[in-house]
């Protein structure tokens, strides 16, 4: 108890240094311009690339003004454009200093005619001015004036909309989130043309500044889900945020588990599913991935594709999917537990047949799978960091040619090695990369408990298991709903996903005000045509 009353003691102070800045930032502008340039050189440390462009406003008693703005965050088209170029000239007559004899009527002149851009801020302080310049704004300051504007002009370079690389599917939309909120919040807009698409804008990170929006369907919502949401995010004391997995991990249910409780996606298409269930999407900038709360364990099977085929396609699909998940988490502790407690239970031709592979193997089948699955993992990390030209062909052929040597060494089994493909092969089904991992760390407990108490061991590990996922919640749900706590009306987009008539209702856990997709008087067409 003490160590923690350190630590927040150590935060408080952190917290007090940091207002004491902010504080210094507050700082009003002066009304002289050499002085409000200086300051705002002096307090970005003289970075090289902070730039200045001075110039003159009128001809018979010309005012001093000037433009500051950072290097590769404006587009200089713009600036020139609908900036500089209609001040200029509009103030550049002779007769420009009768028309407006006062600095702040020509600073009100500016505002009302000359500027002729969308976005516009009146600033008064250096810490309005900071926020809106290391933003990628441009400010415009005017001598005699302690006000100033901060005039959107931001062409910071963008990658544009792409293909998604890690949720493929073969039909579908093809377009991804990118690393721009502002396009990620307009992908997502393009689908869910309702003006009950509210969304919610904060800012956190001290040194970052990362802005973060949660996007919510007004009236399909859970209040009490987005109030949550609100309250996690208020709660975070951190520095910096330069990717969703910062938010994440600061605000999921829970800590201890290898199971993701949130969903993260670079699909609009899936997220816009999601905000039509009545779950809330946090958008975070910087990054293309979106995070979408709350998650069930059934959403880390499902695929937005699943939607786009027919029922029994996608029913077949995901029924598969939930066969890999079994595989995948539980065919090296079972042939583990098979060969080395419970050679009974293995057909006499197959078990001679295997014995007579693993005659002059000089591991016990426990450290041989061990070996296998390390080796495979790490065949796949280095397939993932190596460039993408030579990282494929480098895990497959790597894959092929250690486990043939392996064979031929004597080290492995022929049937291990079968066994350690089927199980890779499996994995990669799931659409989900989390839910993937999660089955990885989770297959070498269970291949431990088989190897020290046979199928006994692998029973316990399942009772285990379920006994942790019936636990977890995720922003107040429960994890495993719809299997627990049952709900039969929700079954008919579990396991198997009923035909598209019949997906009449929203998750009744998730959406509890408006659960009804369609109007139900509505004359549904006949099926039958």
């Amino acid at each position: 108890m003490a160590m923690k009353h350190r630590i927040r003691k150590k935060n408080n102070t952190k917290r007090i240094e940091i207002d004491n800045i902010s504080s210094h930032f507050d700082v009003n502008l002066s009304n002289e311009l050499e002085a409000n340039k200086k300051e705002v050189f002096r307090l970005l440390g003289n970075s090289s690339d902070v730039e200045t462009r001075a110039f003159q406003l009128g001809k018979i008693h010309p005012v001093n003004a000037a433009i500051i703005f950072l290097e590769g965050l404006i587009d200089k088209e713009i600036v020139q454009n609908y900036l500089l170029n209609p001040i200029i000239n509009d103030l550049r007559g002779t007769n420009a200093n009768e028309k407006i004899p006062d600095v702040q009527q020509l600073y009100q002149y500016i505002k009302n005619f000359n500027i002729t851009t969308a976005e516009l801020t009146e600033i008064s302080n250096f810490k309005t001015l900071l926020q809106h310049l290391l933003a990628g704004d441009t400010i415009l300051l005017i001598d005699g004036v302690n006000k100033g504007f901060a005039v959107g002009a931001r062409g910071a370079k963008e990658r544009g909309v792409e293909e998604p690389t890690t949720q493929r599917v073969v039909r579908g939309p093809k377009d991804a989130f990118t690393e721009t909120i502002s396009v990620n919040i307009a992908l997502i807009r393009k689908r869910i043309k309702d003006p009950n698409l509210w969304l919610e804008s904060f800012v956190y990170g001290t040194k970052t500044q990362t802005k973060v929006t949660i996007a919510y369907i007004h009236g399909i919502v859970n209040p009490g889900v987005v109030e949550e949401v609100k309250s996690r995010l208020d709660k975070m004391d951190i520095d910096a945020i330069l990717e969703s997995g910062y938010v994440e991990e600061l605000i999921q249910d829970e800590t201890y588990t290898p199971f993701p409780t949130m969903i993260n996606s670079e699909r609009p298409d899936a997220i816009s599913a999601g905000l039509l269930e009545g779950k809330v999407a946090i958008l975070v900038d910087g990054t293309p991935f979106v995070l979408l709360v709350p998650a069930l364990f059934l959403d880390f099977f499902q695929s937005n594709e699943d939607y786009y085929q027919r029922s029994d396609i996608s029913s077949l699909i995901r029924a598969l999917r939930f066969i890999a998940f079994f595989l995948a988490l539980l065919t090296p502790s079972t042939y583990i537990a098979l060969t080395t407690f419970h050679q009974e239970m293995i057909p006499t031709t197959l078990l001679i047949s295997l014995a007579a592979q693993r005659e002059g193997i000089p591991f016990p089948a426990v450290v041989e799978a061990l070996l296998m699955e390390v080796t495979f993992e790490i065949l796949r990390e280095a397939g993932i960091r190596l460039p993408s030209a030579v990282g494929s062909a480098i895990s497959i052929v790597g894959a092929l040619v250690l486990g043939q040597a392996a064979v031929d060494a004597g080290i492995v089994s022929a049937t291990m090695v079968i066994v350690v493909s089927l199980t890779a092969i499996s994995s990669f089904i799931f659409p989900s990369y989390n839910l993937a991992i999660s089955v990885r760390m989770l297959r070498f407990p269970f291949m431990i408990m088989a190897a020290t108490f046979g199928l006994f061991g692998i029973f316990i590990g399942l009772l285990i298991l379920t006994l942790h996922l019936s636990s977890l919640r995720s922003f107040g749900i429960p994890y495993m709903s719809p299997f627990a706590p049952f709900i039969s009306n929700d079954q008919k987009d579990a396991v198997f996903r009923a035909p598209r008539w019949k997906l009449r209702t929203r998750p009744r856990l998730i959406n509890q005000r408006n659960t009804i997709r369609e109007d139900s008087q509505r004359p549904m067409p006949d099926k039958k045509g």
